[in-house]
């Protein structure tokens, strides 16, 4: 059953809803092409580099999965079971199929929930990761310790979230691509839908990082429970991603 959902995550259902097919092209084009090397970087968080950890019977939850990219990755790199949590229904009926076809529906499933109240007992997982989950929820750091409070004591969480570059130049030129030609790209991969979001992101994720910042986050997973928590730009500071580990 659909979940009930506070303001963003009813704006996100809105947005998204109309996306699954293309969803991977667009995140492609919102990153400049980047983002599987973005994912790549966050999954090593919780597989390792040679994606030698996770072993059979690990469990590892992924949060605003969406069309199970990440959790084909995890399932794909560790011997891991994989469970992924959306909101959207359509993203996750795309993601069932991707997982079918990939032949790892006994390893990964796929449920309909909210980061801020998932259906899960405390301490339930062995790591956790999320991708641009922050900027749709209403209190970043309730959803936070939510997460945190389904990872075992000594478990990893990673995230990934698209960022602003810190460099004038660099910066200049993102606002000029979020503001230009990230529309105009998505008018012609998509039509309205596509439109709608290329529009919306640019000025968002400005917003985002103006009321919450690289310090502030990292001091919300601290007060959430996390340790060592460390962070990484991509790609000149147009991509975030963020690991730490869930203390006693």
């Amino acid at each position: 059953m659909p979940h009930p959902a506070d303001g963003r995550n009813r704006f996100a259902q809105g947005l998204f809803a109309p996306l699954p097919g293309r969803y991977d092209r667009l995140e492609a084009v919102l990153s400049l092409g980047q983002n599987g090397r973005w994912r790549r970087a966050m999954v090593d968080r919780v597989a390792g580099p040679g994606g030698d950890a996770g072993e059979a019977g690990t469990l590892v939850l992924d949060v605003a999965s969406g069309t199970a990219g990440v959790a084909l990755q995890l399932a794909g790199r560790t011997g891991a079971r994989v469970i992924g949590v959306d909101l959207t229904e359509p993203m996750l009926r795309e993601g069932q199929t991707r997982v079918a076809a990939a032949g790892l529906a006994p390893r990964i499933a796929l449920v309909n929930g909210r980061a801020e109240q998932l259906p899960f007992p405390d301490a339930s997982f062995d790591a956790l990761t999320f991708t641009y989950l922050l900027r749709y929820v209403d209190d970043p750091q309730a959803t936070l310790a939510e997460l945190a409070r389904v990872v075992k004591p000594g478990g990893v969480m990673a995230s990934l979230e698209f960022c602003v570059p810190p460099g004038p130049l660099w910066r200049a030129a993102w606002e000029v691509y979020t503001r230009a030609i990230l529309p105009a790209g998505g008018l012609l991969l998509g039509g309205g839908p596509w439109l709608r979001v290329g529009r919306f992101l640019g000025p968002d994720i400005t917003g985002h990082y103006r009321r919450y910042p690289i310090p502030w986050t990292v001091g919300a997973w601290e007060r959430a429970g996390f340790t060592g928590v460390g962070t990484r730009l991509m790609s000149l500071g147009g991509g975030l991603v963020m690991w730490g580990q869930r203390g006693a």
